[in-house]
């Protein structure tokens, strides 16, 4: 039981961090829309991949980390998550699938096609929910930045984020 709830607790950790992330993206986003950043999520922090100053971003996540703790629950959805792609991929190949199995044979192709324009027409809303309910965590709690380095990670420019949270 005392693992489970460590385990829960981790997951939570992530779950902000992944909040944060997305929130500091999208705030240097505001700042230079032509900047194209991606961004990785773990217990201990966040990597921000892309090419921008390290007092830029070390500026928008602590101004990422004030609007969270201030109620601006949005600022940790983001539309271009990969939490959408995989819901947007699972849903489509599970439609398909099923959709495969249904009778007159001659049709299935077609009833794939279908099922998968369906599941792509309902996908961003329910990525979003599952970014939502799921895969970020906007309360933040506790959580503090405790540094900002930039790195090189696969010869590509990157920022590591480190946090901290009880």
């Amino acid at each position: 039981m005392i693992a489970r709830l460590g385990r829960l607790s981790r997951a939570d950790r992530v779950r902000r961090n992944h909040a944060l992330e997305h929130a500091a993206i999208t705030i240097i986003t505001e700042r230079y829309p032509h900047v194209f950043l991606q961004g990785r999520s773990n217990s201990r922090g966040f990597f921000i991949f892309g090419d921008i100053d390290t007092g830029e971003l070390r500026s928008a996540v602590q101004e990422a980390l004030r609007r969270l703790n201030f109620g601006e629950v949005d600022l940790a959805i983001h539309p271009r998550c990969g939490t959408n792609l995989a819901v947007a991929a699972i849903l489509t190949g599970l439609s398909a699938a099923a959709a495969a199995q249904l009778k007159p044979r001659q049709n299935r192709f077609s009833y794939a096609v279908l099922a998968s324009l369906a599941s792509l027409m309902v996908a961003p809303q329910l990525g979003t929910a599952t970014q939502r309910h799921l895969t970020t965590l906007a309360d933040l709690g506790d959580l503090r930045v405790e540094s900002v380095e930039r790195r090189r990670v696969l010869r590509r420019p990157a920022h590591w984020v480190r946090t901290r949270s009880t």
